[in-house]
């Protein structure tokens, strides 16, 4: 008997749409609990951080942390490396996405639009160039049109939906990084993932 999941997590992309990207690739059923404030306050005391996501295994292990979860699916589901290497470089090139979350976290804290204007101009030209610019760099020395190894791994769904909220955000900011621009298209082309994208939950975030 296979396992069974459930993703618990708010109406939102946020932490959690790595880990459904992961389930959509792998073709892995699961359920996608969105909760709202009123039903997490509720259900806070039950989690064993007091935050979200969580993954529920089989109806009673529970795994939190968005980037444990996220290594713990992509090893079940031949999504993290072939070798000791590859995955090591997967969670290298994950770490990358995860520190600059942390920069951008002002940004998304404040209230003030004026101020999250400049907070954001200044994350352009400080992080967001410079990560691109960097990313650029990693997928042209790997040289198969994935970041580790020669197929899609962990690394390469994480940074395919930081791409996407980027683009999001700015339009267009993929426009002259050319191997970022035909990775995004590759990865939109994937079956899959193309019918999880066409047929998820419309969010601001």
């Amino acid at each position: 008997m296979s396992d069974t999941y459930k993703l618990v997590y708010f109406n939102l992309m946020g932490r959690a749409e790595p880990i459904r990207l992961i389930f959509a690739q792998a073709g892995v059923a699961f359920e996608d609990q969105r909760i709202d404030r009123a039903e997490w306050v509720a259900m806070k005391s039950q989690m064993p951080y007091g935050q979200l996501p969580v993954l529920e295994i089989n109806g009673g292990q529970k795994l939190s942390q968005s980037r444990a979860i996220e290594r713990y699916l992509a090893k079940k589901f031949d999504l993290a490396g072939k070798d000791e290497w590859e995955q090591a470089k997967v969670d290298e090139m994950v770490m990358g996405v995860e520190d600059l979350l942390v920069k951008l976290q002002p940004w998304f804290n404040e209230k003030s639009e004026a101020k999250k204007i400049e907070i954001f101009r200044t994350l352009v030209d400080e992080e967001i160039v410079p990560f691109l610019t960097r990313y650029e760099k990693f997928l042209d020395a790997n040289g198969t049109g994935f970041f580790v190894g020669d197929k899609i791994t962990l690394a390469d769904l994480s940074l395919f939906h930081i791409f996407w909220f980027f683009n999001k955000l700015l339009p267009g900011s993929l426009r002259k990084y050319a191997g970022l621009t035909s990775f995004q298209a590759r990865m939109n082309g994937q079956a899959r993932l193309k019918e999880w994208i066409d047929n998820r939950p419309k969010t601001e975030a």
